[in-house]
């Protein structure tokens, strides 16, 4: 059994084949999602997603609900009320994706901030979990997370890419760390590659943040080069090549670990 806990499902790649791609998904031993909000309107859409599917996949769809720093800028007084009330759905498991994005900066940084902000002050209140974006700005991010970190519950960097000194800042703060295909990239990843020992083993999970990043190991890539949650154990299987454990034990630790991260037994 595997957990991919980053899946952007309510991606249009996914609209003329969703049923099939979970299908995929749980023949390939990957048995439950999380999917993820990254604005009002898309964590509504994900959530919608896990009722849709309920009976067909039982206990296989879960969902976040938070604004992503690029939306940032559509923060207003109704949103944290609207990401209160998705937060009420049996489904929805987390808040997030939020965090700081100073490389494309699509929302100022102030609005980033007063975003992320109110996000964690949101999971505080909900005694939720927060999946955590970040890039390019993981000194602020720390900063403001250090100030947090007390009243939240628990927390994870997804589709963590960053340097040496960012992730044993996270770590020091007992955060969880996500890894996706970005460590099958033998010349983006390699960083990554070398790091991935230094991840404590009760902190790992794994996802594959699909449809991005599809794993360069595939031999054969898809046509258009969509990633879906059935190539979660390329992701398992390069990380393992750098680690002491083998996937089937990483498989079955980072399974147990998003089981307990988003209480979901």
């Amino acid at each position: 059994m595997m957990i991919d806990i980053g899946v952007n499902l309510s991606n249009p790649r996914f609209d003329k084949d969703r049923q099939a791609v979970l299908e995929r998904a749980r023949d390939a031993g990957v048995e439950k999602l999380i999917l993820t909000g990254t604005s009002v309107s898309e964590s509504h859409s994900v959530s919608q997603l896990c009722a849709e599917y309920c009976d067909r996949f039982p206990e296989m769809l879960y969902a976040t609900a938070g604004i992503h720093p690029h939306d940032a800028k559509s923060l207003n007084q109704e949103s944290i009320g609207m990401l209160r009330d998705l937060a009420t759905q049996p489904h929805v498991v987390a808040i997030g994706e939020m965090g700081l994005d100073f490389n494309r900066n699509f929302s100022t940084p102030a609005q980033q901030e007063k975003a992320f902000e109110a996000q964690l002050e949101l999971a505080a209140d909900l005694k939720l979990p927060v999946f955590l974006h970040e890039r390019d700005a993981a000194e602020r991010q720390l900063q403001i997370l250090k100030n947090y970190r007390d009243h939240l519950v628990d927390a994870v960097t997804h589709c963590f890419t960053g340097s040496r000194d960012a992730l044993y800042g996270y770590l020091d703060l007992d955060l969880h760390i996500g890894i996706t295909g970005w460590v099958c990239d033998d010349r983006r990843g390699t960083e990554l590659q070398g790091l991935v020992a230094d991840i404590p083993l009760q902190r790992l999970m794994v996802e594959t943040d699909a449809p991005y990043l599809l794993p360069k190991t595939m031999p054969e890539p898809p046509k258009g080069k969509r990633n879906e949650p059935a190539f979660l154990p390329l992701v398992i299987g390069k990380i393992a090549e750098h680690r002491t454990e083998s996937a089937e034990q990483l498989a079955q630790q980072t399974t147990d670990n998003t089981m307990r991260f988003f209480r979901l037994d």
